[in-house]
């Protein structure tokens, strides 16, 4: 069992880094670590890196994109620990997306598919308790009015987080 949970969370963060290369310019170069439901990645073109996890599996759910979190740095932008998330569905604009975590919820800054921590000490906020264990949930209201929830294992995290800020530590 151990080993098929193995196989199936390297190709959940295989699936996750073709969903991000598709979304951005350059394909993540280097794999930093990966763990549980979490991988950590450097790509050193931009510079940047980023622990990231795809949303759980939840059948019967239909999907607009393949919804996912990552905690990013870009050395280069002065960014540290950058929370954003990709939706499974688009979001009906001017409805909240918010994210529960740890017993807290936090109310995220959208943009369609999109979602961030508003500012700096939100990331920090999400971050801190992104290291625990348990599960971090997304709600929004889609264009279409139907619910979004997408769930996220946490089991991982902290250490992706880690190998992120080392691959991007200043030498």
């Amino acid at each position: 069992d151990r080993l098929a949970r193995s196989g199936r969370m390297r190709l959940r963060c295989a699936i996750a880094i073709v969903a991000l290369a598709a979304t951005t310019p350059a394909l993540a170069r280097d794999r930093l670590g990966v763990g549980n439901d979490w991988g950590a990645f450097r790509d050193a073109a931009v510079p940047r890196c980023y622990a990231i996890a795809m949303a759980a599996d939840i059948p019967g759910k239909s999907r607009e994109t393949t919804p996912y979190l990552t905690v990013a740095n870009w050395p280069r932008r002065g960014i540290h620990g950058e929370i954003h998330v990709r939706l499974s569905r688009m979001a009906a604009p001017g409805r909240p997306v918010t994210l529960s975590l740890g017993g807290q919820k936090f109310a995220l800054a959208s943009g369609g598919i999109d979602a961030w921590a508003p500012d700096r000490r939100g990331d920090a906020a999400v971050i801190a308790l992104l290291r625990g264990n348990g599960e971090a949930v997304i709600t929004a209201t889609a264009r279409d009015g139907r619910p979004v929830r997408d769930v996220y294992h946490l089991a991982g995290a902290a250490s992706a987080i880690d190998a992120a800020n080392l691959g991007c530590a200043a030498p």
